[in-house]
C-alpha cells in the first residue's frame, strides 16, 4: 500500500475520532498538541487504525507515534 493511500485513510480516521476538520490534519500535525487528542483518544486512535488497516500494532510503540507523518511511516511497516 502506498504512503499516499495510508495517509488518506489515517486522515479519515483522525477526523472521525478527534472530530477535527480534514484541513487541520497535516503531515506535521501532532496528535496531542495540534489536534487535541487526550490519552483516551490516543487509545481510540490506535484501535481505529488497527480496524481500518486490519492490523494489530505494538501498543507501546504505537503510543510513541506523535505526528500524522510518523503514523503513516509506522503503519506502513505493518501493511507493506
Amino acid at each position: 500500500m502506498e504512503h499516499s493511500e495510508i495517509r488518506t485513510k489515517i486522515e479519515k480516521v483522525v477526523s472521525q475520532v478527534l472530530k477535527v476538520a480534514p484541513k487541520e490534519i497535516t503531515p506535521k500535525a501532532n496528535f496531542a498538541f495540534d489536534l487535541g487528542a487526550d490519552s483516551m483518544q490516543s487509545i481510540e486512535l490506535i484501535a481505529a487504525f488497527e480496524e481500518e488497516f486490519s492490523i494489530e500494532m505494538d501498543e507501546v510503540k504505537a503510543r510513541e507515534v506523535q505526528t500524522v507523518e510518523e503514523a503513516v511511516d509506522f503503519i506502513a511497516g505493518y501493511v507493506n
